[in-house]
């Protein structure tokens, strides 16, 4: 999954620390959802959205991947 999760905390001149303590995880949490190693939780990514002042699906998007297979899905449980 990609995320903007850098540029908004770039934005508001937030560091990794920072963030992790305004939404109660660590540093290496924060680091990994950057980079892309670890999906945060629902309720992590709703708390992330709301501390941004966004919705989620402005911080997160899937992959192309991930959204072709999530198509190929639908359609065929559809057919």
């Amino acid at each position: 999954m990609k995320n903007r999760l850098r540029v908004i905390r770039a934005e508001r001149n937030w560091s990794q620390a920072d963030l992790a303590e305004r939404l109660g995880v660590s540093r290496q949490t924060i680091n990994a959802i950057e980079t892309g190693k670890y999906d945060p939780s629902l309720p992590l990514a709703f708390r992330m959205a709301r501390l941004a002042g966004a919705r989620i699906e402005d911080i997160f998007q899937p992959d192309e991947a991930e959204s072709s297979k999530a198509e190929r899905e639908t359609t065929e449980q559809t057919e």
